[in-house]
């Protein structure tokens, strides 16, 4: 379950970023190259760290946004090997 949660909390804020970067093409009729290598990026990370601290801070149902509503929880117990 940790895999699939984390996995859909990377692909929403990427896709989620890449759309906005889209619409900032449109409207802001950006050249393609700094969408692709500087807006998207920018953009994701944005969205990805707005909505955790809005998680954090204000409600753990924003995490929705995020594409699942919990974090994911990692065992902490060392690996054998």
């Amino acid at each position: 379950m940790n895999l699939y949660v984390s996995l859909l909390r990377t692909g929403v804020p990427a896709a989620a970023g890449w759309l906005i970067a889209q619409a900032a093409v449109i409207g802001l009729q950006l050249d393609e190259g700094a969408v692709s290598g500087i807006l998207t990026p920018v953009a994701v990370f944005t969205y990805y760290g707005l909505f955790r601290l809005a998680e954090k801070h204000i409600s753990p149902r924003l995490g929705w946004l995020l594409g699942y509503a919990k974090p994911p929880v990692y065992d902490t117990q060392p690996l054998n090997g």
